[in-house]
């Protein structure tokens, strides 16, 4: 039985980190409001009969289990297709380091819908040069940083994040690269020269059989001024 994942059609934003994991997996599944509609979306999300609703997209149908939040649907994924270690410690480890991207993802998103996303981005502008000025110049090094140094302290000879096999928070790690490189090319091509693990991890993974396939393809939805990563040349610095 395919998975049903339930995200936006027109953006990556989260559900892409959901969908690269799903790609990887090599696991059926159908991209609800891209192929039925955003009204199969929104019937499912507004169901009342539902006993584990989502506060908000993306969310996985897997049989009877409606699962929410990124991280528990990658959590989910990673168990049932082997993109998670088995040892119950290193689990948590990659759950932690995912919690740690969406952490990340949420401060990105934040540069140029500092106020509000109720708010269009050029009612905000002010704000978001200021934030963005700041994000280039104490989080962005700083996050990129912590993953080097996860990559650099794994054991001699991984190429992982955890452990020796790729898990899900490497294809995270490449889509946040990704996302990155669109929405601060210039910053990026400063930063990238003090995280050469990082950067190496994520050609790794762009050339992976299956995740390459998807790149070229037209499941992959191109990055856009509506989704989680923006490129505004103003906050690029």
């Amino acid at each position: 039985m395919a998975y049903e994942l339930y995200y936006w059609a027109e953006i990556q934003g989260r559900g892409e980190f959901v969908r690269l994991a799903l790609e990887e997996a090599g696991a059926p599944y159908v991209d609800v409001a891209r192929e039925k509609g955003s009204g199969a979306l929104m019937k499912l999300w507004q169901s009342k009969s539902l006993e584990t609703p989502s506060f908000a997209p993306p969310f996985l149908v897997s049989g009877k289990r409606v699962i929410g939040q990124t991280a528990n649907i990658l959590a989910y994924l990673g168990d049932r297709h082997g993109l998670a270690p088995k040892a119950e410690a290193a689990r948590m480890w990659v759950n932690q380091i995912q919690l740690t991207i969406a952490d990340f993802a949420l401060e990105i998103h934040d540069t140029h819908h500092p106020i509000g996303a109720a708010f269009y981005y050029e009612d905000q502008k002010p704000e978001s040069e200021r934030r963005a000025e700041w994000f280039r110049g104490e989080r962005l090094g700083r996050f990129l940083g912590w993953f080097e140094a996860i990559l650099a302290r794994n054991p001699k000879g991984s190429k992982y994040l955890v452990g020796a096999k790729l898990s899900y928070v490497d294809l995270s790690l490449f889509q946040l690269v990704e996302g990155l490189r669109y929405a601060f090319p210039k910053a990026m091509a400063k930063a990238e020269k003090d995280v050469p693990n990082v950067i190496a991890l994520h050609d790794r993974v762009a050339a992976r059989p299956r995740i390459k396939a998807y790149l070229a393809s037209d499941r992959r939805i191109p990055f856009n001024q509506h989704g989680l990563f923006r490129h505004y040349p103003e906050l690029d610095g």
